[in-house]
């Protein structure tokens, strides 16, 4: 069953600014009060080569707690400007609460990431819909759909702290 997708505007007005208050949360030190759901991913403008930050959900860990991954998701497909970015330049800075550290930024390939669509679906059911909302999906609900949107339109980025690429 084919995914239907409609063309979401970025945020704007009102919109934006509720998007854009965990940023105010961390600039103002206050990140904690997100908990570990949240991130703050500082990483460089692929043409300006400016210093550009973007809160995101952290949507799971990796399997092995001792590599300290985490999961995000891109709500705003392959074309969000933070998503381009770190494609660009893989190597970031996180803020998981107070804590801040060097990681890489790796987007995942498309099976994984329908795999953690799936299980994050399962785990969130409300906010996966929600996500699908503001991607402009529309889906049955099931776990193969979850995975085919995850997989088709959905993409999910591992984040990896410390300066090295994961090894392949």
């Amino acid at each position: 069953m084919p995914n239907r997708r409609t063309r979401v505007p970025p945020p704007s007005g009102l919109r934006r600014v509720m998007f854009r208050a965990p940023l105010l949360l961390y600039r103002w030190r206050l990140g904690w009060l997100l908990g570990g759901r949240m991130l703050l991913l500082t990483h460089r403008g692929r043409t300006s080569g400016l210093s550009r930050q973007v809160v995101l959900e952290v949507t799971g860990r990796h399997p092995d707690p001792a590599t300290g991954a985490y999961h995000l998701v891109s709500g705003f497909g392959p074309s969000a400007q933070w998503y381009r970015n770190i494609r660009r330049t893989a190597h970031v800075t996180v803020q998981v609460g107070r804590r801040r550290m060097p990681a890489i930024a790796e987007p995942l390939d498309p099976e994984e990431s329908g795999r953690l669509m799936a299980t994050y679906a399962l785990r969130h059911p409300r906010l996966a819909r929600g996500l699908m909302r503001m991607c402009g999906l529309e889906g049955d609900g099931s776990a193969e759909d979850y995975h085919r949107i995850g997989r088709d339109h959905i993409p999910f980025v591992r984040v990896l702290p410390g300066e090295r690429p994961a090894p392949r």
